[in-house]
Order: C-alpha cells, then sequence, then structure tokens
C-alpha cells in the first residue's frame, strides 16, 4: 500500500497507519539528522514525526509523503541550528555546519572516502549540503527539491551544480572518487559539462 493511500487511513483515525508510516521512514530521517548533529539525531527526528502528526490534516498530497517528511525534517534541523548560542541570526545559505557546531562528530563512518565526503560537506554551507545530501542520498529529484526549496527545477539543477563544484573545491583532487559506489562520489568524479557560471 503506497504512502498516500496509508496517510489516508491515518487522517481516517487509524493510528497503526500513522506508525506505519514512520517505520517506513523513520531509519531515512534519522540518518538525515546523525550526519550533521549526531548528538541530537534522536531528538531532531522525534520533533519531525511530532511536527508531521499536528500537520498531518495540511498536507494536499501536491509532492510524496517522504518529500514532505523531508521539508519538515530540514525545517526542524534549520530551526535547531538558529538555537545556538551567536548564531540566532546565521544566513544557512552562506554558513558551513562546523562553523555552527562546537565539536562536529568524527564518527562519520568506516569507509574513508564518505568519511572525507562527509567531512567536506560539513564545510559547505549547510544550504548546499542539505540539496547534495537529498539529491544524491536520498534520491529526491529536481521536482521535489524544487518544491522543499521552493523555487523552479532548472534553478535546483544550477544550485546543485555549483554545490558539487563546491564540494570538489573542499575536496581538492582525489584518484579514488572514481571507484566508490556512491552516488555522490561517482557524480564529482564527472566532468560538469556546462561550466559556464
Amino acid at each position: 500500500m503506497d504512502d498516500l493511500t496509508v496517510l489516508q487511513r491515518w487522517r481516517d483515525g487509524d493510528q497503526r497507519a500513522g506508525q506505519e508510516l514512520f517505520t517506513r521512514h523513520f531509519a531515512e530521517i534519522y540518518r538525515f539528522f546523525e550526519h550533521k548533529l549526531p548528538g541530537e539525531a534522536d531528538d531532531l527526528t522525534q520533533q519531525t514525526f511530532l511536527a508531521c502528526v499536528k500537520s498531518r490534516d495540511q498536507f494536499r498530497g501536491q509532492s510524496t509523503f517522504r518529500t514532505y517528511l523531508f521539508t519538515i525534517a530540514r525545517n526542524e534541523l534549520y530551526m535547531r541550528l538558529r538555537k545556538i548560542p551567536k548564531f540566532e541570526q546565521v544566513d544557512l545559505e552562506v554558513s558551513a555546519l562546523d562553523e555552527l557546531v562546537s565539536s562536529p562528530s568524527k564518527q562519520f563512518g568506516k569507509d574513508q572516502e564518505l568519511a572525507k565526503i562527509r567531512g567536506a560537506l560539513q564545510k559547505l554551507p549547510v544550504e548546499q549540503q542539505v540539496l547534495l545530501e537529498f539529491h544524491y542520498w536520498h534520491d529526491l529529484d529536481a521536482a521535489a527539491l524544487a518544491e522543499m526549496f521552493e523555487t523552479n527545477p532548472g534553478a535546483i539543477r544550477v544550485r546543485l551544480l555549483r554545490a558539487r563544484r563546491a564540494l570538489r573545491d573542499r575536496l581538492g583532487a582525489s584518484a579514488d572518487l572514481a571507484a566508490s559506489n556512491d552516488p555522490l562520489s561517482s557524480s564529482l568524479s564527472e566532468s560538469d559539462s556546462s561550466d559556464d557560471d
């Protein structure tokens, strides 16, 4: 049964349907937070699902439920980052996570390459980091991202191109990237055909 059918059952009073939706998406939402604020991943995941409970009747079904949930997760992340002292007015389009968080986690994963990429991602502005992760690690296409970021698919493609370039610059030349099975690593090993700014 697809998410929207389960959501309708939940709205009609079937609490098990709500639990089923959360079970389906819990791991992905948790992983999204774990790569950014590891010590707060539990709390932020819970806040995301609580916010979903409160707003479930506002969801109009113009996107997938998964995209809607990631939009809530992104909002929860940004609200939390803005509560960090000295960063209440932070511009998440230009500020990187390692500027915002005093002790970013060093346990980025067993794979050395992914650890390098995650480390470099944390040095990018939060907006670019989130955009790249949603696209490459959570398989959200330009249309879904356009809805989340309140723009159009063409603008998203340009932002993805710029974010990939910025990540490449952070990583420096790395001959190992092409060997990885990770979709973000693979994209970094390809040359951008339209490198006009």
